[in-house]
């Protein structure tokens, strides 16, 4: 069940391994509000899944998830728990040191909350210059936007709006409180929302557009794509010849 797992498998598994592949995955999410139906391990939980499935369909490694990224912008509803940019990207990266101790060259990760991208970018960039390994980032909503378009309209596929939504409704229906969806609309205009802002600020309830169309059904067909695209891009990283170059 778990032999691609890294966390599952035992230290000579690992070393089998990592014989004869440079590469793995490495989800990556968050712990904050996605509304009054949604847990807050959403991210968590669908990068965690996306991950592991590409992993069983590709034979590359998944780790762990990391479960707790920046979301400061979610501090205004119980139960976010945020960390410093700061703070994520040396974690992240004495992750890598680690990894490279093995021989990893290329590191694909799954990351399922926009507010880590910016770390995850900076990440990329001393991975390549101080450590020689190439960090290639997923994100389903941005990496497979074709895919979500054609299955949600622009209004579903806001921050904890039908398309996250339908997809824990096919892989976690324990977590969602189903008498508990709302269609919200963020307030203010696209200035103010283009600076920084507290979620609070812009949603009482804390989602950003229509919620009430999400559905199992939908959450399944979604997930198939986006682990089909998903597969599609660990395979390219795989054929890369990936070749590091000291800074400018």
């Amino acid at each position: 069940m778990g032999k691609h797992m890294l966390h599952a498998m035992t230290y000579e598994e690992a070393r089998e391994y990592f014989s004869s592949n440079d590469t793995v995955i490495l989800p990556i999410g968050s712990v904050e509000q996605h509304g009054p139906a949604n847990p807050l391990g959403t991210d968590t939980l669908i990068a965690e899944a996306l991950a592991r499935e590409a992993s069983r369909r590709s034979g590359v490694a998944s780790l762990p998830a990391i479960p707790i990224g920046v979301s400061f912008h979610h501090m205004g509803f119980h139960g976010t728990i945020t960390v410093s940019e700061m703070a994520l990207e040396e974690y992240l990266f004495c992750t890598l040191r680690s990894l490279v101790r093995w021989g990893v060259k290329r590191v694909v990760v799954v990351n399922g909350h926009g507010g880590n991208l910016p770390t995850l970018q900076i990440l990329a960039r001393r991975a390549r210059d101080e450590l020689g390994v190439g960090v290639f980032i997923y994100q389903w909503w941005t990496s497979s936007t074709k895919v979500v378009k054609e299955l949600f309209s622009e209004e579903e596929g806001g921050h904890a709006a039908a398309a996250e939504t339908s997809l824990n409704m096919y892989l976690n229906p324990e977590y969602v409180r189903s008498d508990r969806l709302v269609d919200e609309e963020p307030r203010g205009s696209p200035e103010s929302i283009a600076s920084f802002r507290y979620t609070h600020e812009l949603s009482d309830t804390g989602v950003f557009g229509k919620q009430t169309t999400a559905s199992p059904e939908r959450g399944r067909q979604l997930f198939e794509r986006l682990v089909e695209d998903l597969v599609e891009f660990v395979s390219r990283v795989k054929r890369s010849e990936y070749e590091t170059r000291s800074s400018p």
